[in-house]
């Protein structure tokens, strides 16, 4: 598919809509209805959303009788390729989810800002995750992928490292959300390039075929075990509130410095594939 990352791109823009829409709408129906009712209509919403698309999956070609391709050929896993594409996707998304979850709490005590003056920092991220992931996927057809991943990794390091360290009013941090969102958030819509990477690699290294959705799970997986992760770490980072009050720019002596370079350091090593691919690794 000539436009496969550009679709991917799109699918995970989903992500970010959803992020947008559904924090407000499942505010409203709990407010309304309770936990409870809320449950049970979302998930009437669910199913009859999501049935109607059945209609449109179309069943995969069966492989020929003279294809190598074999079901859940899972050799890629234990090549090195795939293992240092999935290193610097686990250690990206150990820092990744985090300012997703404490910018509505900095900004509040950091800067003083009201609920909803709060919140609108993660709503900024998910609106700009949308436009970030369908040009992210944009450009996975056209260029490598680690390049693709180097652009998502200097937008990302500066926003965390520079414009969030150094955010001293509310209109400076929601320029870093839309910065943020626009470079980290896309960071998963690469996957598509990875795919076509691990799969162009064993076709021409062994001559087996990769399903390439098996490729998509293993590096969600990968993002899922980041995520898991970054709890307790992230825990551990704000317990002492490191350099609060001390003499550093703002938002490293807000008590979230720890967690702000944590984040930066974590966005710098996700793009660590492009320099593997310079030293021959890749």
């Amino acid at each position: 598919m000539k436009r496969k990352g550009l679709a991917y791109g799109i699918m995970w823009s989903g992500a970010g809509l959803a992020g947008v829409m559904l924090p407000l709408l499942m505010a409203s129906l709990l407010e309304r209805l309770g936990v409870r009712n809320t449950l049970r209509v979302w998930a009437a919403l669910v199913l009859l959303v999501t049935a109607p698309l059945s209609i449109f999956i179309k069943p995969r070609l069966p492989p020929s009788a003279t294809s190598r391709t074999k079901p859940f050929n899972l050799g890629f896993v234990v090549k090195p390729t795939f293992m240092l594409y999935q290193a610097a996707n686990i250690i990206e998304s150990m820092g990744f989810f985090l300012p997703g979850i404490y910018l509505p709490t900095y900004a509040r005590t950091a800067l003083g800002a009201a609920s909803l003056a709060a919140a609108t920092t993660v709503l900024l991220i998910n609106v700009a995750t949308v436009f970030g992931s369908v040009a992210m996927g944009w450009f996975t057809d056209r260029l490598h992928v680690t390049t693709c991943i180097l652009l998502s990794t200097v937008g990302a390091t500066i926003s965390v490292l520079v414009i969030w360290g150094l955010s001293s009013s509310l209109g400076l941090l929601y320029f870093f959300c839309i910065i943020y969102g626009l470079f980290a958030g896309s960071f998963a819509s690469a996957w598509a390039g990875i795919m076509r990477e691990i799969s162009h690699k064993e076709e021409t290294e062994s001559n087996r075929q990769v399903d390439g959705s098996m490729v998509f799970g293993f590096l969600a997986a990968g993002r899922g075990l980041g995520n898991v992760i970054s709890g307790p770490l992230s825990e551990n980072l704000m317990r002492d509130m490191p350099w609060k009050g001390e003499t550093a720019a703002y938002g490293y002596s807000s008590g979230y410095g720890g967690l702000i370079v944590f984040t930066g350091a974590t966005a710098l090593l996700g793009g660590a594939t492009f320099v593997w691919r310079r030293l021959g690794f890749l």
